[in-house]
């Protein structure tokens, strides 16, 4: 598509752009393919006697009398009573203090959100205010609600997707597709932000996920391809050094952390390049099977790289490596590589990688700038692989100028093989299907949101004995429309919750990295006893110390997301427990989160996720939350990933470079990726 930019389209201006562009939204495109995370639906208004308390509900009501403002430290809490025919409900509102003089008392109007009863009475916490006739003109639509940033509202958004659409240049814009199929895609993305009603919207969604499926795997196919011609002149054998390691250890690897070394020490004495997952569930112990593979390459004489996503990771997964190596006399150097290190400390550790001293060099993405020479790096290593682009792995492959170096990804997601066999379409799949036999069970409860208070007293209880606490949301900031708790005001509300001398930070992705860097660090030293976070945690440091972790609006996540999340905790030899919380008290709702209360192995959950989510499930929040594609979800979209790639299988047996002419504009649009990060 060609590049326009976003401050080309009326009504956005300098500062505007810059809100957008936080957003990740840069150009025409970007906006094109920002898409609804979700949709509100305006139903008709209900009384009370004929709601379910969870519920999200409109009720129509009269304001009692003026709004009452109050404080509780920096929290500013708006209260009103609201009469309707037969029923009393409360409502509260956090931080909108222009609520008791827009609120005028005998006035009518629609109040929507969810509905809870506390105590004898009915109560809506921040309901959405409309008069009668906004909301009667909103009636039985699908409106989109899009992620947001502090300074935008969603009603912005959805202007500036409508000017777009509006804009004469729309349908000239250059699409991914052939000519021939334009106007059905400009109809799907119309659809996915605009639905005439859910079953168009469906169909819509059906289609563009199929397409970003498509592509995707279709540049993992063309890459194990190239993968499979790919040989090396490296002479690595087997080492006794690993041996007297795994002897050594104070604890027996298991049968499937043996089998899975012994693919790898297989591999890495090949001639071929290897190309290997490792997918294991959370506390599987795959850390030691790539520190295994690591002593094998650097005892024959070769480098090492290992990539994990964040600096915090890294400089933990480099600390053990340096205790263990000291601990069991290996004689290899590992070297710390990352962003915020001081350029002469940088230029010192250059210098021990290109002239061999460093065995193992552990980093981040500073493992692949230009600066970086190795002297003969036979392994790279990517920890978290879906947290990296194809694109970076291949550019770290490619700091071997005169020979390809072995490949092996880790993952803690734990995809059904059947699903990963797709997903990981240019790797061979190794899985550790067993949890040491030292890890305690994660204990864990499903109840609704009556029990927080009781939660909050358990947590409390953990802190005092000098353990942590995660408390997870799945908002960064309050968002129109989307009943959920967001990090930012929650941490606010429990600051008034517990005592003062309980130390709270948030974390959220949208934080600087050395803002997100230095809360971590404080959480990880425990000078932070309860972190209230995102979903950006699910790939975070080992807090041995951490043993309970609440999740809110529990229901808003996928199984195996909300099973990741868990592998925070339980990671030390304490007894850890999980309390997933969920405002909707349907029994479709309770029996997928009771299934997370049943097991704690990853893989039965992701089974259980595919078979247990409904069509509902499709616009919600991110639900697998580990596959980045903007539309597609690798458990939900099952069925769509497997025709997707039975496709790729004909495309590719009838044209195998693509060098048809019909097929063109797949090889542009798979060349101009080459530029771009391309997900896992």
């Amino acid at each position: 598509m060609d590049f326009i930019s976003i401050n080309n389209l009326k009504g956005i201006g300098e500062k505007t752009a810059g809100l957008y562009n936080k957003l990740g939204i840069f150009s025409y495109e970007d906006l094109l393919y920002y898409f609804p995370r979700d949709y509100m639906e305006y139903s008709e208004p209900k009384s009370v006697s004929m709601s379910e308390p969870g519920e999200i509900v409109a009720i129509k009501a009269k304001v009692v009398k003026r709004p009452l403002m109050r404080r509780a430290g920096k929290l500013q809490i708006v209260s009103a009573m609201l009469q309707t025919d037969s029923d009393v409900i409360t409502a509260v509102w956090f931080h909108m203090p222009y609520l008791t003089k827009s609120l005028h008392p005998g006035e009518e109007y629609i109040f929507r959100g969810l509905l809870e009863v506390k105590g004898s009475s009915y109560h809506f916490e921040q309901p959405v205010i409309f008069d009668t006739e906004k909301y009667e003109a909103l009636l039985n639509t699908l409106q989109p609600i899009y992620p947001l940033t502090k300074g935008i509202t969603n009603q912005a958004i959805t202007k500036s997707v409508k000017t777009l659409m509006s804009d004469s240049r729309y349908k000239y814009l250059e699409l991914k597709c052939p000519d021939e199929k334009r106007d059905e895609v400009f109809e799907a993305i119309e659809e996915i932000h605009f639905p005439k009603n859910f079953d168009s919207l469906v169909k819509a969604r059906k289609y563009l996920v199929y397409d970003e499926f498509f592509l995707f795997i279709l540049r993992l196919r063309l890459l194990r391809n190239d993968n499979e011609r790919l040989k090396n002149n490296f002479n690595i054998i087997p080492t006794a050094y690993t041996k007297r390691l795994i002897e050594s250890l104070p604890y027996e690897l298991t049968g499937a952390q043996k089998k899975v070394f012994a693919e790898i020490e297989d591999d890495l004495c090949k001639d071929t390049s290897m190309s290997r997952l490792v997918q294991g569930d959370v506390g599987s112990g795959k850390t030691v099977i790539a520190i295994l593979a690591a002593i094998q390459v650097c005892m024959s004489g070769y480098q090492t790289a290992l990539m994990a996503p964040t600096e915090i990771l890294a400089t933990q997964h480099f600390e053990s490596i340096v205790k263990m190596f000291n601990e069991y006399n290996i004689p290899i150097k590992p070297v710390l590589l990352t962003g915020s290190m001081s350029a002469a400390r940088k230029r010192e550790v250059y210098a021990q990688i290109e002239s061999g001293e460093a065995g193992i060099v552990i980093g981040t993405h500073a493992l692949i700038q230009s600066k970086v020479i190795y002297k003969n790096l036979a392994l790279v290593i990517t920890d978290e692989q879906h947290r990296f682009g194809v694109r970076q792995r291949e550019t770290l492959t490619m700091k071997n100028e005169l020979d390809n170096p072995h490949v092996l990804v880790m993952s803690a997601t734990p995809i059904p093989r059947t699903l990963a066999i797709i997903m990981y379409g240019d790797l061979d799949i190794s899985v550790i299907d067993e949890v040491p036999a030292r890890r305690l069970p994660i204990k864990n409860c499903v109840v609704n949101t009556d029990y927080r208070n009781t939660a909050y007293n358990f947590i409390l209880k953990e802190v005092k004995a000098g353990h942590q606490a995660y408390i997870i949301c799945p908002l960064v900031e309050e968002s129109e429309g989307l009943e959920a708790e967001d990090v930012v005001n929650y941490t606010e509300k429990l600051k008034g919750a517990f005592p003062a001398d309980v130390n709270i930070a948030f974390l959220h992705g949208k934080m600087k990295q050395d803002e997100k860097n230095r809360v971590m660090d404080a959480f990880y030293r425990n000078d932070v006893n309860i972190l209230v976070s995102t979903t950006v945690v699910e790939v975070g440091v080992n807090v041995p110390n951490a043993t309970v972790m609440l999740v809110e609006n529990a229901d808003r996540f996928g199984l195996s997301q909300l099973h990741q999340l868990r592998g925070r905790i339980g990671r030390g030899d304490m007894q850890s427990y999980c309390i997933f919380m969920s405002g909707k008290q349907n029994k479709t709702v309770m029996t997928r989160l009771e299934t997370l209360n049943k097991s704690n192995d990853g893989f039965f959950i992701a089974s259980e996720d595919m078979k247990l989510r409904g069509p509902g499930d499709l616009f919600g929040l991110r639900q697998s939350g580990d596959m980045r594609f903007k539309l597609g979800d690798v458990f939900n979209d099952a069925e769509i990933l497997k025709e997707a790639a039975d496709d790729v299988t004909k495309l590719l047996k009838e044209d195998p470079e693509l060098n048809k002419p019909e097929h063109s504009y797949l090889k542009k649009e798979l060349n101009r990726q080459k530029d771009s990060v391309v997900v896992l």
